[in-house]
């Protein structure tokens, strides 16, 4: 019996398959075993498809963009009509100047000021980030097969099939998984079974599992099995 057996098995319909356990050292270059956590880097098994990249889903981003519109034409329209009305020669907007004055009678190194301007700063940065950011970041996006179709996956949903891999695992009572955009993070319980061989077999179950998901780009697996705590 070859060292492969040593697993539990995936078959090809996707059911996890228990196999004979046969005592083996783990290979260092598939998993990074540990007492705490097992993970490995994924070897990307599903063959790239002809639709193209598969990249990130853009936010359309339409109420933040029509709230920051308003804002912006409001405060125009208000700072223009009070310029229009000083040229007509009626008296300037109590706002402007208060705030004309604050300007010429507080010098540049004033708190406000630096607080001011600090906040005018941090407020163009977000938006700029906002603008050169795809968000969305809630969605995986899938492998693309075709150029006409895009697929994504939710991360939630993700997590959800996961989850369901890992309960089917002999010996997981609960088990939480996250899904990330770069790493799965599974937490189990484990009730009975020696630890070791009950994250051997969520290794195999799990890293079969993320690869069934069909992802662009494959994320990493960390695993942590432990005990249920003791009741007092």
């Amino acid at each position: 019996m070859g060292p492969d057996n040593a697993l539990g098995g995936a078959t090809p319909e996707g059911h996890t398959q228990r196999l004979p356990v046969i005592e083996r050292e783990p290979d260092p270059a598939e998993f990074d075993q540990s007492a705490s956590a097992a993970a490995y880097e994924p070897v990307p098994v599903l063959e790239a498809g002809s639709g193209g990249r598969a990249g990130r889903f853009w936010s359309p981003r339409r109420v933040p963009a029509a709230l920051l519109a308003l804002v912006a034409l409001g405060a125009t329209g208000l700072l223009l009509y009070d310029i229009a009305a000083v040229r007509a020669d009626h008296s300037a907007m109590r706002w402007r100047r208060e705030l004309a004055s604050q300007l010429a009678d507080r010098p540049l190194d004033n708190v406000w000021v630096l607080v001011g301007a600090g906040v005018a700063m941090a407020l163009g940065l977000w938006l700029l980030i906002l603008a050169c950011t795809p968000g969305l970041r809630a969605l995986l996006p899938m492998r693309r097969d075709s150029a006409d179709v895009r697929a994504g996956l939710d991360r939630d949903a993700a997590a959800l099939v996961l989850r369901d891999r890992a309960m089917e695992v002999s010996g997981v009572q609960s088990a939480k998984v996250r899904v990330g955009r770069s790493k799965v993070a599974v937490r189990a319980v484990s009730h009975f079974r020696e630890l070791d061989d009950v994250r051997t077999d969520l290794d195999a179950a799990l890293g079969a599992g993320i690869r069934q998901l069909g992802l662009a780009g494959q994320p990493g697996l960390s695993v942590r099995v432990g005990r249920p705590a003791k009741k007092r």
